[in-house]
């Protein structure tokens, strides 16, 4: 068998997937909008079940809803039927997958969701099936054909739910309003974690900022900047009003200019109007504004009023959290 063959068998199974996919497109109708209403209400978690296959994409499905700000956990449902039911509260709902509808061991599950009054949303490629007809909304899954050529191995069909679960999650997350600085609160770790952490995660408050008022001699506001450790103070006015930063290069200019630095004052030295960010905005745009200004560090500020400092970010805190 040549390498060809081998591809075109390979874009004959990826065909075959995609046009399951298509195929649910026509299948959208009121159940799904009922579906997205009934997880928006859920006071509890989301229960999601399923078995085989199905219960490998139920995995998926619950950890992309936990994921973007729908706690949701996965019941293997043979656990379930010997205990790991308890896990499920009056408040909870459930997602419920089976090509079948007919799988025996998660229709056992539907006197326990019944009795609880837990509302079912039904994943299924037979909308007339047991699980479908207990379902406030179903959810049909169903594909043409499965990209195994014996028809029998779960290829497609997994696929399809696969794309449904995620459709279900998105437009979820979307009503909620879910934010990109709500993802990063569950996404703490790795690179993902580390693009979407806040300057708020990272400044630098309280004691640790460096400041002077206008009248401050040069010499002990560089005295503050030694102490503090971040190559910069920020100059406050006498209403505790930001007016400006000293960093080492005013410094290094104010001496190229002749200015003695014994007896100058901050307001001499300093740089009126600096940059500054907001505590909401991501450090990934913190590094972006020192790299086109080449600065070291910016003062974080009250969106609501600028001239209210609450923090300092430098560049070496972004790097050594891995934003870049």
């Amino acid at each position: 068998m040549t390498a060809r063959d081998l591809t075109e068998r390979a874009a004959r199974v990826l065909a075959v997937e995609a046009e399951g996919i298509q195929g649910l497109r026509t299948k959208l109708d009121a159940n799904f909008a009922r579906a997205v209403e009934i997880l928006r209400a859920t006071q509890g978690k989301v229960v999601v079940t399923g078995m085989g296959k199905s219960g490998i994409i139920g995995r998926k499905i619950a950890a992309t809803l936990a994921s973007t700000g729908t706690p949701a956990f996965f019941l293997h449902p043979g656990e379930g039927i010997h205990g790991d039911i308890g896990m499920v509260h009056r408040s909870d709902a459930a997602i419920v997958l089976s090509n079948s509808g007919e799988t025996e061991e998660v229709t056992r599950l539907l006197p326990v969701f019944k009795r609880l009054g837990v509302p079912l949303i039904v994943l299924t490629g037979n909308p007339t099936s047991t699980l479908a007809r207990h379902a406030e909304a179903v959810l049909d899954v169903g594909v043409r054909e499965e990209a195994c050529p014996l028809g029998l191995a779960p290829t497609a069909s997994t696929t399809a739910a696969l794309a449904m679960g995620d459709a279900l999650a998105v437009v979820l997350f979307e009503e909620k309003e879910f934010s990109a600085e709500d993802f990063a609160l569950l996404h703490p770790g790795g690179a993902l974690g580390r693009k979407l952490l806040s300057v708020a995660d990272l400044m630098h408050t309280g004691e640790e900022i460096p400041f002077v008022s206008q009248g401050t001699l040069l010499t002990d506001a560089l005295f503050t900047i030694s102490a503090k450790r971040l190559g910069m103070t920020a100059v406050m006015d006498g209403a505790g009003h930001l007016a400006g930063i000293i960093t080492d290069g005013d410094v290094r200019r104010a001496i190229a200019r002749g200015t003695d630095i014994f007896t100058a004052t901050a307001s001499q030295v300093m740089t009126a109007n600096p940059k500054r960010i907001a505590p909401t905005d991501l450090a990934a745009a913190a590094l972006r504004t020192m790299e086109t200004h080449a600065i070291t560090s910016l003062l974080v500020c009250d969106p609501a009023d600028p001239q209210r400092l609450v923090g300092i970010v430098h560049i070496h805190d972004l790097l050594k959290a891995g934003v870049g």
